[in-house]
């Protein structure tokens, strides 16, 4: 992907200076590694296990900005600028109205949103309390080098599906999901949630398409980065590397086969009504 001395985002909440600690009575030792580990395998937000209770209040303590840290702020800063541009302008095309972009948090180890705490376990989020979406960019290493998922692309899919959200979000997509999955059983919730999710990965892949065309950007093997990312994060492949049989009534993102097949679905037909998981007889 070319995105060197290109336009960064001015909607970058840099928070990787300084993180929040505690003395918690909660997960430590092996413990606390097993938990990171279904955090990180499970796409589970494990932050009330490592939190605990009766713990002492958090503080803010400084952290050192390593180069490499830098590099990815720029990277990921690069890729939101694009979602910007893109979505501006398939708003003013598509929806006839403006596109107000999101915020992106970029924190390290462990930070706190109005949706709960954050940390590299919960992996990559949006909220959409605040409109903001949360990324520990030491999630890319943990995506190229446990899940097979490596590539600057597989990065911008990443952050691609996260601003997707937060595109849900605008057009009152995300509010009315969440709102009947609130009344909903636990199989229902989860059924809605891969709705939510695969229809994240189609506009993360109209977003590959626009940003072709627009920044031509994209590089030989690119497009593969991004699907072979949301092949290794889907709900079966996740769980049968966790050691468990798959689940469909457990999963809440999708098989390794929808996300690609969604994702492709959005760059090969890059309208907003291609992506309508939600009226789909077959996911």
């Amino acid at each position: 992907m070319q995105w060197r001395g290109r336009r960064t985002s001015r909607n970058i909440e840099d928070r990787r200076g300084r993180r929040s600690v505690g003395k918690a009575g909660g997960v430590g030792g092996l413990g606390l590694v097993a938990v990171l580990v279904i955090g990180y395998f499970l796409g589970i937000d494990v932050s009330p296990l490592l939190q605990g209770g009766g713990g002492q209040p958090s503080q803010t303590v400084s952290q050192e900005i390593t180069p490499q840290d830098q590099a990815a702020g720029e990277f990921v800063s690069v890729v939101l600028a694009d979602t910007e541009e893109v979505w501006s302008e398939i708003f003013r095309e598509q929806v006839g109205q403006p596109y107000n972009p999101a915020t992106l948090v970029l924190f390290k180890g462990a930070t706190q949103s109005p949706c709960g705490g954050a940390n590299g376990a919960s992996g990559p989020f949006y909220c959409p309390a605040d409109k903001k979406a949360y990324l520990d960019t030491d999630f890319f290493v943990t995506l190229e080098r446990r899940m097979g998922a490596g590539g600057d692309f597989a990065a911008a899919y990443v952050v691609a599906h996260e601003i997707a959200h937060h595109v849900q979000n605008e057009l009152g997509i995300l509010g009315q999901a969440n709102q009947i999955r609130r009344t909903s059983s636990q199989e229902q919730s989860n059924a809605i949630s891969v709705r939510i999710e695969l229809q994240a990965d189609c506009f993360s892949g109209i977003w590959a398409r626009y940003a072709q065309a627009r920044f031509n950007s994209l590089e030989q093997g690119d497009l593969q980065e991004a699907v072979n990312a949301a092949k290794q994060i889907g709900d079966d492949t996740l769980q049968r590397n966790a050691g468990r049989r798959p689940n469909p009534h457990t999963f809440t993102h999708g098989t390794s086969e929808q996300r690609q097949r969604w994702f492709a679905r959005g760059y090969e037909n890059p309208t907003i009504p291609s992506c309508d998981t939600f009226s789909a007889q077959q996911l």
